[in-house]
């Protein structure tokens, strides 16, 4: 499905992510918008189904999927999903700052889900737009329907809430803390508090398509460079004054001495 919100969501973040599969360690991080096909990908960057698929061909045994992803391409998040339910051992999403969108449908089609303590994961209503005449585009509204409703039966199998109300959250674009999306069974466990990076995996994205995207966080080493500005206007502010008091002193201590000496000059 297109729409225009999804094109700019592209535009808005063409080559910022990276995907990269290690059979080694049987990681996948999948820290890229999730595109329809290779073509897409050389266009915008980004993880197609043929690109997923043949990473997971690398892979045995336990199966670990790191994911920082705006989303993208439904139909491709549900082909990635698909692959994920059919790997032969166990798969662990572990979402490393944003699961939104199509990613959310990968991240729940593993076996266990493990979200970094400021990460998110957003659930929402597909997108496309239509061109045609009435019927065309009843029939555009009719498909869309059939994919939410596919869609919020998919979280509802994962999750601890029924389809409808999933499809409730899905229209309200819900963007689920840690603790939310485990409440709703979406997701396991969060990870430790040793993982502080969620905040900085956030801020590579620019999630303004999306109509109730939180405001953008502030990555560590933005913080880290605010302060020290801070630090240093706060330290020249202070110097500024030191020297204002200084000058008013002195002028203080010139008006007593002229005022000293206009009186001994009168009574001499």
């Amino acid at each position: 499905m297109r729409d225009r919100r999804l094109f700019n969501l592209f535009a808005a973040n063409s080559k910022r992510g990276s995907f990269r599969a290690d059979a080694a360690s049987n990681t996948i991080e999948l820290y890229d918008l999730i595109v329809s096909s290779e073509i897409e990908a050389e266009w915008y960057g980004g993880v197609s189904l043929q690109g997923f698929a043949k990473a997971m061909r690398g892979m045995a045994g336990t199966v670990h999927v790191r994911i920082n992803s705006p989303g993208g391409d439904v139909f491709a998040g549900v082909g990635i999903a698909q692959i994920m339910r059919e790997y032969d051992g166990e798969i662990v999403a572990h979402v490393d700052g944003y699961a939104a969108s199509a990613a959310s449908v990968v991240a729940i089609a593993a076996d266990k889900v493990v979200m970094a303590p400021a990460s998110m994961m957003m659930i929402h209503k597909a997108w496309t737009w239509g061109i045609g005449n009435a019927d065309d585009l009843m029939a555009t509204a009719e498909l869309l329907e059939k994919i939410d409703g596919q869609l919020a039966e998919g979280y509802a199998a994962r999750g601890s809430k029924d389809a409808a109300t999933f499809m409730n959250l899905m229209a309200a674009e819900t963007w689920l803390t840690p603790q939310e999306a485990i409440d709703c069974g979406l997701a396991d466990e969060m990870a430790g508090e040793k993982d502080k990076a969620a905040t900085n995996a956030r801020a590579r994205w620019d999630v303004s398509a999306f109509e109730r995207a939180p405001a953008p966080p502030a990555a560590q080493g933005d913080d880290k460079i605010r302060a020290a500005v801070e630090a240093a206007l706060a330290e020249r502010d202070r110097q500024d004054r030191d020297k204002a008091a200084a000058i008013v002193a002195a002028e203080q201590e010139r008006g007593q001495r002229r005022r000293r000496a206009q009186l001994l000059a009168r009574t001499a």
